[in-house]
């Protein structure tokens, strides 16, 4: 039984898991998106989204602690410069698991693990669902707004007269001059 055993061990021992999860952070953070095993994707989420949180505070010893887990360079690199600086105001959950289907050898459940802030696709429709306003006017106070049709036709009627007052004023002027010679 496996009674308050949490992790899952993917069927390897600890040091293939280890240098497995390593693999695949490096290459989730140089690619931004990799395609494995559901799996493997939430034992991956696991292992990378504290590293991309510790890069967050640019130090020495933070440089030094991710590089103990990813042992790349390049990947501790790009981790710091690029990724820290997208996510800086992110609380967290900075990695986004899609499901693909089944793998067609064994069946096994297959998904896309990404970098949120890296998928263009999801985040244009974000900035379009914000900008996005209602159909119904809102009144300034926050309540319902309770305009009755007198109301919005007295404001109709003040408005309009007035254009119309001061055009037929111009066009009047000339044809009133023409009468009095």
């Amino acid at each position: 039984m496996r009674h308050a055993k949490r992790i899952n061990h993917l069927g390897r021992t600890s040091s293939h898991r280890e240098a497995m999860l390593s693999n695949m952070a490096s290459s989730l953070i140089k690619h931004k998106r990799i395609s494995t095993t559901t799996a493997k994707a939430k034992a991956l989420r696991l292992y990378v989204e504290p590293l991309i949180t510790r890069s967050k505070n640019d130090t020495t010893h933070s440089r030094r602690m991710v590089f103990s887990y990813l042992q790349d360079k390049f990947a501790v690199t790009e981790l710091f410069r690029e990724i820290a600086t997208k996510v800086a105001t992110r609380p967290g959950g900075y990695t986004r698991i899609l499901k693909t289907g089944f793998r067609q050898g064994d069946n096994a459940e297959m998904c896309i693990i990404e970098l949120v802030d890296y998928n263009e696709t999801y985040t244009a429709t974000d900035e379009k669902k914000k900008v996005a306003k209602t159909r119904r006017s809102r009144s300034k106070s926050g309540a319902k707004a309770t305009t009755s049709k007198a109301e919005e036709t007295t404001v109709a009627e003040t408005t309009e007269p007035i254009a119309e007052a001061t055009e037929p004023v111009a066009d009047a002027a000339p044809e009133e001059e023409a009468k009095a010679e």
